[in-house]
């Protein structure tokens, strides 16, 4: 099935498609695309997952205990707080925003959570839920409604989260628990057939991502906002409103990965989440999504995401290396991505 913004539709933008989650290619409908344009189109969608098989093939062959199943545990878990919070950036950036605040969010959310697990397994998830989708909505308004920079809004949001964890915390002096054996705990540190339920927590988030971006009008909208605000707003197409969703839904998981993550924790840890915020737009981006907007896809995020995690545990099955490795690896993959996405989008144009 094929998938088009409203605006590759009426031809208004310059991005004329949204990538398919599977499909067969992202041409509008009625045009014969070249096998140049298809091959582009293909590589940018599915390029990453090639490269994740490749590289797990091969790290398989090398380091014994990497093809193990609890190594693959171990590194699902892991990816999946990180793949939560990516999948909330997806959404934005799909529109042409960007959201700096996630990191701080999910900090924030896993205090919050840790705080409130005291009173039973509903206020531990509604609590950061709360707060945290309060501050995407902030986000959205201030960026939909009053026309501020996505840059300076979440920037914002970024400091006013960590000096709200802070001041929860005592400075950091105090960290919250979570009662052994509870409900709540369960949630992080539970299983179903072998799966770590945070895992399954985020193969139901992002099946249901990919849903509302393939089948619902919301998720062209999506698209048709980041192809051309203006073209989208001439339509009557609600693109304020689409922004305040998504701002808000990228709060709302972010909260929901740090609760998560407190859950399979046992506490409140106040240190973590600096930076995630950059770990989740490289995934993003790695997995096909254009920074300026109007192309994405989830499925191309969950592969960024596995690909970075896979990245990780190889340098820690090196020994040799120190975690640090992981950004300079992480960077030379994104300037990689980007470099190939420039060149994919000029092929396009040029068939």
């Amino acid at each position: 099935m094929k998938l088009t913004s409203p605006l590759a539709a009426s031809g208004a933008g310059t991005r004329a498609s949204a990538p398919l989650e599977g499909g067969a290619g992202t041409e509008p409908a009625g045009t014969d695309a070249s096998g140049k344009e298809r091959l582009a189109s293909l590589v940018q969608r599915q390029g990453v997952l090639a490269v994740l098989l490749l590289v797990v093939l091969i790290a398989s062959f090398v380091y014994p205990t990497f093809a193990t199943l609890d190594n693959a545990r171990g590194v699902t878990v892991q990816a999946s707080f990180l793949a939560i919070v990516a999948l909330g950036m997806t959404l934005v950036i799909i529109t042409g925003g960007i959201d700096l605040s996630v990191g701080s969010v999910f900090a924030l959310g896993g205090v919050l959570a840790a705080w409130a697990s005291q009173w039973g397994i509903l206020p531990a998830l509604l609590v950061p839920l709360l707060v945290c989708g309060a501050i995407g909505l902030l986000n959205g308004l201030l960026i939909a409604r009053a026309g501020m920079a996505p840059f300076i809004v979440t920037l914002a949001s970024l400091l006013g989260a960590r000096g709200l964890l802070l001041a929860l915390t005592d400075e950091g002096a105090t960290t919250h628990l979570v009662p052994k054996d509870s409900a709540f705990a369960a949630l992080g540190q539970g299983s179903i057939w072998g799966f770590g339920l945070p895992i399954l927590i985020a193969l139901v988030l992002f099946g249901a991502g990919g849903l509302v971006l393939q089948r619902t009008s919301f998720g062209q909208t999506l698209f048709a906002v980041g192809g051309s605000s203006d073209a989208a707003t001439l339509m009557g197409l609600p693109v304020a409103r689409a922004k305040i969703l998504v701002y808000l839904l990228s709060g709302l998981l972010a909260g929901l990965a740090g609760a998560v993550n407190a859950a399979r924790l046992s506490s409140g840890v106040t240190i973590i989440g600096a930076g995630m915020e950059l770990d989740a737009i490289a995934a993003v981006v790695i997995g096909g999504t254009l920074l300026v907007g109007g192309a994405g896809s989830v499925s191309g995020t969950l592969w960024g995401v596995l690909l970075l995690a896979v990245i990780q545990n190889l340098i820690n099955q090196i020994g040799s290396l120190n975690s640090s490795y992981q950004s300079v690896v992480s960077g030379g993959f994104l300037i990689l991505v980007v470099v190939a996405q420039r060149y994919l989008a000029h092929s396009r144009r040029a068939a």
